[in-house]
């Protein structure tokens, strides 16, 4: 298989991880627009489990280092797949959120939020996983923590700069905010449990018995089985608009499906960069780095996709610091281990 164990190539696979799960939502946005985002993930999963597949057959299987993935298969314990798998429910569950949220207030709301919060709870949860290990997660704690300050406060301002959006526009400025809240929550523990699947030979914290790209599969099987109950169970029930149904989903053209496939292959791109980065790295520091994602949703939502039209003259401003200071607790963050 393929390893990384230069710092200074793992940080440019961090940034790559970075771009493509801040990238993916543009797929949600350029599907049909009467394409509701329950129907839309499904296609989404397809994609996920497609790349994670690829990846473990190609980048997992080639090389001198580790085990093949089939070899890493026919060793695996049973506990770290069930980790493995549990990482992907637990994203799959926040992810849901995060497409409502998308669909109800925009990637440029929605990431900073949503994703803000999984990354500062996920930089903690994998801080701890490693120190339990008994290994340094950062060289330099002081701007790990620094930066994660400074995040927060992009957040604040991310959810200030919508509310001043929708009191302008009459929209509901709180169901978009919560959906990311919710999101966020579920989404910073998904990286901890793959970490914890992971054979502590090729990851700090690892106390499993799996290759990073084992992993993935596991995680991209987890997605799979609970996104009919999920949908059934918790997102239904939020009547986030009017839901979709199976007719409807099978009655959709195929450049319909293809945008939701391509979603799913640029997500999951990002988690085997991550990955691949992950032991030269450290699970903070690439956890950290990889989920700087609102980073580049903001860029999107806004240039792009023009979520803001329409604002108060004084949301840019509150948006540009949003955006300075998420770069710069990038930044603090990067230094952290260097």
């Amino acid at each position: 298989m393929v390893i990384i164990t230069n710092y200074s190539v793992a940080i440019m696979f961090t940034i790559l991880a970075m771009i493509c799960w801040g990238s993916w939502p543009n797929t949600q946005k350029i599907a049909a627009r009467n394409w509701r985002f329950e129907l839309f993930y499904w296609d989404k999963i397809t994609g996920i489990l497609v790349m994670a597949l690829f990846a473990a057959f190609t980048l997992g299987s080639l090389g001198t280092e580790g085990r093949t993935f089939l070899e890493d298969l026919r060793q695996a314990d049973a506990q770290s797949f069930m980790f493995a798998i549990m990482g992907g429910i637990l994203w799959n569950a926040g992810n849901l959120f995060l497409v409502a949220a998308i669909a109800t207030a925009g990637m440029s709301v929605a990431f900073p939020i949503g994703g803000g919060i999984a990354w500062i709870l996920g930089i903690l949860v994998n801080y701890v996983v490693v120190l339990m290990d008994g290994k340094i997660p950062a060289s330099n704690p002081l701007l790990l923590w620094t930066g994660m300050i400074i995040i927060i406060i992009a957040i604040v301002l991310s959810g200030k700069a919508y509310r001043q959006l929708a009191s302008e526009q009459k929209k509901p400025g709180t169901r978009g905010i919560v959906l990311s809240v919710i999101a966020g929550l579920f989404i910073a523990f998904f990286y901890g449990f793959l970490v914890k699947s992971l054979d502590g030979e090729f990851v700090a914290g690892g106390t499993g018995t799996l290759t990073p790209f084992t992993a993935i599969v596991g995680f991209a099987i987890g997605v799979w089985v609970c996104t009919i109950p999920f949908y059934l169970f918790v997102m239904k029930p939020l009547r986030v608009g009017i839901p979709g149904t199976v007719k409807e989903y099978f009655s959709a053209n195929i450049k319909t499906h293809m945008a939701g496939w391509l979603g799913g292959l640029i997500y999951c791109a990002g988690t085997v960069f991550s990955f691949l980065a992950i032991g030269a790295a450290s699970p903070a520091i690439a956890y950290g780095m990889s989920n700087a994602a609102p980073v580049v949703a903001i860029l999107w939502g806004v240039i792009v996709w023009k979520e803001f039209r329409g604002a108060p003259k004084k949301t840019d401003s509150i948006l540009a610091i949003m955006f300075l200071l998420y770069l710069v607790g990038l930044i603090f963050i990067t230094w952290s281990n260097a």
